[in-house]
């Protein structure tokens, strides 16, 4: 029984320690990364605005750690105050597995509410640099399952639970695995492995997969 004892409180030792490390990292590597890109950010905030009313910076409630709602940023992408209705009835169609892959891709196809500045941030995945300021904040990680849409939440299915132990992520296995080109249930799926063998090896690992994406040319 000690021994027993002794083990788990090992375990629980290193836990805390790699989460201590992982914590450390995301506030470095976010904070030196706004520094450097702050003239990038600055013109991609100059673009946004230029690309139509309203500000350049988008705020979404997204459920983190343990569901809490927290406020995501982005660059926003489409124009404002558009209707939700349409992603709302394709995340539906996509939980309920009613949605075929387009051009390979399970993405809306063309949707009109992408403004063109706003198509080439998504292609290059530079709308999600606003989210080192979340990172800062502690709402989420470098690495992790993406932060979820509150409608897409009530959507899941009950085994998907797991993904919420831990912060949202910046990227994650299902980014650098395929992204739009998997099904959503597949992508969460993926979520939950991340979850289940998360370690600082996994999150260096992502994380070169992921820059090797963006270099190639960005996520689909």
């Amino acid at each position: 029984m000690t021994d027993a004892w002794t083990a788990r409180g090992s375990l629980s030792w290193v836990r805390a320690a790699d989460l201590a490390v992982k914590r450390l990292i995301d506030v470095t590597v976010a904070a030196v990364a706004l520094v450097c890109l702050s003239p990038l950010y600055l013109l991609l905030v100059v673009l946004v605005r230029c690309s139509g009313p309203g500000g350049a910076i988008f705020r979404q409630t997204r459920l983190g750690a343990s569901r809490k709602p927290f406020v995501m940023y982005k660059f926003r992408t489409m124009q404002s105050d558009c209707d939700a209705t349409l992603h709302q009835d394709y995340v539906r169609r996509l939980l309920a597995g009613e949605v075929t892959a387009e051009g390979g891709l399970y993405k809306l196809p063309s949707d009109p509410r992408v403004t063109r500045i706003g198509s080439f941030l998504r292609r290059s995945s530079l709308d999600e640099l606003p989210q080192l300021f979340n990172v800062l904040r502690g709402d989420m990680s470098l690495v992790g399952p993406r932060p979820a849409l509150p409608y897409e939440v009530e959507r899941f299915p009950p085994w998907a639970d797991p993904r919420f132990t831990v912060r949202p992520g910046i990227t994650g296995l299902w980014q650098v695995s395929g992204r739009n080109r998997l099904p959503m249930l597949e992508g969460i799926r993926l979520d939950l492995e991340y979850v289940a063998r998360r370690n600082l090896w996994t999150d260096l690992v992502i994380l070169a997969r992921t820059a090797h994406a963006v270099l190639e040319g960005g996520a689909r």
